[in-house]
């Protein structure tokens, strides 16, 4: 193997380990396609549990990358999400990195 694919791969345990894990990619996936989007939304899209869906926005919500915003609608709960600036670069230089390896790995 070359020593650039050697370098290349090396950058792998750079990836942003907060997207990388699949709930998060998928959240942030549709969120980066979209203004702003609901849980019933995300959670059908995403196809993941309400749990699963807390917990993960949550940790995207905790380094900024996501913004939630709770709310009422009709007297009942509704909670908002939409991606930051700052989640949109991360997103956009995590999946710079994993067309970087993948055309290593070719």
């Amino acid at each position: 193997m070359e020593n650039s694919k050697k370098l290349d791969i090396s950058e792998l345990v750079q990836v942003d380990r907060i997207i990388h894990e699949p709930a998060r990619a998928a959240i942030m996936a549709v969120l980066v396609g979209v203004e702003s989007a609901d849980f019933k939304f995300l959670m059908e899209t995403t196809r993941l549990t309400k749990g699963n869906l807390s917990v993960h926005s949550r940790k995207l919500r905790d380094v900024g990358y996501v913004e939630i915003k709770k709310s009422f609608q009709n007297n009942y709960p509704h909670t908002n999400y939409m991606i930051t600036k700052k989640g949109k670069a991360a997103f956009k230089a995590y999946l710079a990195k994993i067309k970087l390896l993948s055309k290593v790995m070719e």
